[in-house]
């Protein structure tokens, strides 16, 4: 990857990060609170269809649990990521063109 293209990414990176923080009001929170209320406001008759499994204790059991399923599934995606990359690697050394 050339400099100027690392460098470019770099910058929109952090724009995309500054950006929200520096002009956006409000808190930051979830959809799906605001989805409910959209709802409550538009039929206050209805009904869900099913409730949570578990509903944890707090806020930060809630945080906790989400913090995790992001590393699980962030470690599944680089553990198959570097698995195709050094069978890929391997498959080069050995002059395979598969």
């Amino acid at each position: 990857m050339k400099t100027g293209t690392k460098i470019l990414l770099i910058i929109c990176f952090i724009a995309i990060i500054v950006f929200p923080l520096a002009f956006c009001e409000g808190s930051y929170e979830g959809a799906d609170g605001n989805a409910a209320e959209q709802i409550e406001k538009t039929n206050p008759d209805y009904k869900p269809w099913f409730s949570n499994l578990y509903e944890p204790p707090s806020g930060e059991v809630e945080s906790l649990l989400f913090a995790l399923q992001a590393a699980l599934g962030a470690g599944i995606l680089g553990y198959g990521a570097g698995y195709l990359k050094g069978k890929s690697k391997n498959n080069e050394s050995n002059g395979c063109n598969c």
